[in-house]
């Protein structure tokens, strides 16, 4: 079972953090990055994958997610921040970080902004960093919400006052893994959204908005992992990330959405454990 604390920043904010503690000495650490809209709540498959292999797991709530105080105009790249902030209170030393769909984002940052921390990174169905580079809203069942994210916050909160989910954006894979294996998933996202829009607003102008960091800065490596049916954050996003980094792996799924592509999960936790290394020792 996974604790909750609330950690206090240096700017007078709190966090909620979950943590299921070290199962072993020297256990690997990895701090999870929760997807758009969700409460940093440390999910049943997560929490039983990393027990399986020994896995020390940490979470925390985004900004206006869940207990987590407002950061008002965050970037993706403050995530660094307060995950350091996060390391140095529960005293973790290095670790890897894992983040699905807009989790994906927050978690490249730590990869590049804490280098001496991180020792490798995965992201699940996780956007690029905007531009007009490619068509990054092609392939996207419903892409409203980012359009009116690039127009700004008050657009974005605006458009969060009319807008419905468009069942269509998951494939009948999504549905049943939804149904199944991830059932937490979709009852977690739906105490976020009962919490209030605030945190997904933020989130939503961040991914559309400068990232606050250069993915091609990140010297740990990177495992991306994304579905060939997925409609919500299509795969032409992990594509284009693994062209940037510089050491970086694509595990394509043709068959998964957005959703289903998690059941990757345990497959990913194995990469880390091969490619990075974490310790629950005290930090620097």
């Amino acid at each position: 079972m996974a604790t909750q604390h609330a950690v206090p920043t240096h700017d007078d904010r709190a966090l909620s953090v979950h943590d299921t503690g070290a199962p072993v000495l020297d256990a690997v650490t990895v701090v999870w990055h929760h997807g758009s809209p969700q409460t940093g709540a440390l999910l049943h498959p997560l929490v039983d994958a990393a027990e399986a292999r020994g896995i020390r797991l940490v979470s925390y709530a985004r900004p206006s997610y869940a207990t987590s105080s407002p950061r008002p105009g965050r970037d993706v790249a403050s995530a660094a921040a307060d995950v350091e902030h996060i390391a140095e209170t529960l005293g973790l030393d290095r670790f890897a970080v894992m983040g699905a769909s807009g989790g994906g984002p927050h978690a490249l940052a730590c990869a590049a902004l804490l280098p001496d921390r991180v020792t490798a990174a995965v992201t699940l169905a996780g956007l690029a960093p905007f531009t007009e580079e490619f068509d990054w809203f092609g392939g996207m069942a419903s892409d409203a919400a980012l359009r009116a994210a690039r127009q700004g916050r008050e657009a974005r909160a605006r458009f969060a006052e009319t807008d419905e989910f468009d069942p269509t954006s998951f494939t009948a894979r999504d549905w049943a893994t939804l149904d199944s294996t991830w059932s937490a998933l979709g009852e977690d996202a739906q105490a976020a959204e009962a919490a209030g829009p605030d945190g997904l607003i933020d989130d939503d102008v961040a991914f559309v908005s400068p990232w606050g960091f250069d993915p091609s800065t990140i010297s740990a490596p990177v495992l991306l992992v994304h579905g060939g049916e997925d409609r919500v954050v299509p795969v032409s996003h992990s594509r284009r990330l693994v062209e940037t980094l510089p050491d970086a792996e694509l595990w394509f799924r043709p068959r998964d959405g957005h959703v289903s592509v998690l059941e990757a999960v345990p497959l990913a936790m194995d990469w880390l454990l091969a490619h990075g290394s974490g310790s629950t020792g005290t930090a620097r």
